[in-house]
Formats: C-alpha cells, structure tokens, sequence
C-alpha cells in the first residue's frame, strides 16, 4: 500500500513540520491512526472541534444541511446563515455579522471595517492600527503585518503599511501612540495564543477599552482562538468586563468546519456597505448549520463545566515536578516545562495523548465537552512526561 506520508511529503507544499502519525478516524476525544493505535487528543484541531470528532449533534446538524442546500451564492438569502448571525447578536449584543471562512479573513474584515469608520470619521490619514507585541492575528500579508511578532515578518517584506505595535500591559505606550498618531483601531487578543497562551490582564484590557472610547477608535478583539466557549466564556472579552465595537472569531465556531464570523457592534453597524467587501463561501449553508449547533450549546451550564475542567487541571499541573508555570484561561492552556516543550510533546504523543506547542510551552486546547476521566487520564500521561518519567 502506498505510504500517506511519502505521498503527503511529494505533493503537498512543505509549510507545516508534520508529526509522524496519520490519523484515519475518532470518536469523541479519542483519536485512532493507520496502526490502529489511539490517541487522546489534546489539541483539537487547535481549538477548532468544540465538540470533539464526529459528535452525534453537530453530525446531524451538518447531514441535515447537506441533503437540502450545500452552497449558493451571497447574491440569495438562506436560513442558516441569517439564523447563526441572529444568535450570535443576540448572545453577545452585537448588531451585524459578516461571515467568512477563516480566522485571518475574519480579522481582515475587522481591520476593514475599522478604517472605513475612522476614514470617514477622521480623514483618509487615519489608517493605523495598533496590536501588541507578541501578538497572531493571521497568515495573509495584512494579518501577518497586524501581527506582532518580527520572526514571521522577516521572508515577506514588504509589508502592509499602517500598523504599529506596543507591549502587553504598557498602557502608557498605548496612550502615547494614541496622543501621537493617527490611530484607526486597536486590536487585542484577551489571551495571547501563539504568542505563549498568555492571558492579558483585567486592567490593561480595560484601560485600553476606556482609551479607544474616549478616542472614538474602533477597539477590536480578536476571539479567533478564545471565542466560542474556549476559556470558560462565551468569549474572553466578557471576563474583562467591556464591550468591543468588533470582535472577530473562527476556529471553534464551525465545530470543524471552516468559518469566521466578524460581529460589528453599534459604532461600525453600518459602516460596510455594498460592495465594500465580500466571500465566496462566507454563510455557506452548511458550515453555518455546523456553527449553529455549537453555539446554541453554549449556555451557562455548559460552561460552568469548562471552567471546573479548567480549574482542575491548573490545579493538578501548577507546582507539579517539571513544570515552571501554567498560563491562560479556560481550556486554553500553556505549561512551561524544565524539559524541552517539544520532548515532552514526544513523550506524551508515545504514550498516547496528543498535545501542541506555542513558543517554549506545551500547549492543551482539548475538546470543551471532554469527560473528565479522559482528562483526567491526559493529565496524568502529561505529568508524567514533565517529570520524565515513563509510566
């Protein structure tokens, strides 16, 4: 039988460090590869199947879909689609949703967005968009310039003009770069992803909400990894305390299908009009039907559980042999470990359970439904690889 892996090295593009696993199926949390040996997954998708694989639920929500409408074009009107922006305004008191397929387009229409309003408000000057430092907002050239961290920027220059970054917690700089620029929008991530799952705090967060409404500057929150229920919330931004006037999101949203959703709040409501953006496959029918499914789920109840789920692994983790620190927020969640990250990941994918790096940390987005035997049982392989220790 040919080998996926040596067909996958020969014609897919070499953009991703593969680990040595082909994965064929799953249930639940629990993945199986071409050998027949299962895995806990510990990842999902990074942080994309809310519910975990093949879920009976959002399995029947998608199937249903596909047997009446599978696509049209933006140019019609179809029910799942205006059904999924209604609940998400009405969860979250937004008034408008722009669909499209990818976290990195989500935050591409945010930066839109954010400029056509203080274009129109403050002149065509006022185009710069402030991000923090150690910040991810996406791939394209514009998200990738949005984002700030300097080792991604390095093979792709030039890059978009009008951003500028300044540090986690310094608001100071913040207010600086306010008072002496023109300033368009400000974009955060509550708890930095890729930059190490680190949580911003409660002051910066607000302080920096307080300045963009004394500015009328459009204050963006990127939920593209900590939406959808992933830190214990709906989504991060309402542990802080403050109401964006745009939030992006994705990743969880499609239970695993691909999705991005930008919600515009009452400032930037109506700042989009014909023509001024557009997606081919953005409110496609059958990834909202999946999008519905989850987000209707997502009640105070459910999350109650996200968050005891969260609380006991902080719990067992925090101070245990090998391990420096546990950092995020919800089931989002960076240890930083004595050992290499990586060994460990190698360590924990050879007893089964499947984890993911971000910097020098180990880094767990499991499932939100996971039981918690299967995370206890996780837990356990994960100690014991940050001990080095070999059960």
């Amino acid at each position: 039988m040919e080998s996926i892996i040596s067909l996958d090295k020969q014609y897919v593009a070499n953009t991703y460090a593969r680990f040595p696993v082909e994965l064929v199926s799953g249930k639940g949390n629990i993945l199986t590869d071409v050998n027949g040996k299962q895995y806990i997954d510990m990842g999902s998708g990074i942080g994309v199947t809310a519910f975990g694989i093949a879920e009976e639920a959002w399995m029947a929500a998608v199937t249903a879909q596909l047997g009446t409408l599978q696509h049209t074009s933006n140019l019609y009107y179809t029910q799942p689609c205006a059904r999924l922006a209604r609940l998400l305004c009405e969860k979250t008191g937004m008034k408008k949703v722009f669909f499209s397929n990818s976290g990195a387009e989500a935050n591409e229409c945010a930066i839109k967005a954010a400029r056509k309003y203080s274009a129109e408000k403050k002149g065509a000057d006022c185009y710069t968009v402030v991000t923090l430092v150690n910040s991810f907002h996406g791939r394209t050239l514009t998200t990738l310039s949005a984002t700030g961290q300097d080792h991604f920027h390095k093979l792709f220059n030039p890059l978009t003009p009008g951003f500028v970054h300044v540090a986690a917690e310094d608001i100071e700089g913040l207010t600086k770069l306010v008072r002496e620029e023109k300033i368009a929008g400000i974009m955060l991530e509550c708890v930095q992803g890729e930059g190490g799952v680190v949580a911003l705090s409660r002051e910066f967060v607000r302080a920096a909400a307080e300045l963009a409404a004394s500015n009328d500057i459009p204050l963006i929150i990127d939920e593209v990894q900590t939406g959808n229920g992933r830190t214990g919330s709906l989504y991060a931004y309402m542990d802080y305390g403050i109401t964006p006037d745009i939030v992006s999101t994705a990743k969880g949203l499609g239970g695993g299908l691909p999705i991005g959703a930008t919600l515009l709040g009452e400032k930037v409501e109506s700042v989009l009009g014909f023509g001024d953006h557009g997606s081919t496959y953005g409110g496609n029918p059958v990834c909202c039907a999946g999008a519905l499914s989850v987000i209707e789920r997502l009640d105070e109840a459910f999350l109650a559980q996200v968050r005891e789920k969260s609380d006991y692994v902080f719990q067992e983790l925090t101070g245990a042999k090998g391990i420096v620190s546990v950092t995020g927020k919800g089931l989002m969640i960076g240890i930083k470990t004595q050992r290499p990250a990586k060994e460990v990941v190698a360590d924990c994918m050879e007893q089964g359970v499947l984890c993911l790096t971000a910097k020098d940390k180990v880094r767990l987005l499991p499932a939100l439904n996971i039981p918690m035997d299967v995370l206890k049982k996780a837990v356990g392989v994960i100690k014991s690889a940050c001990a080095d220790i070999k059960e």
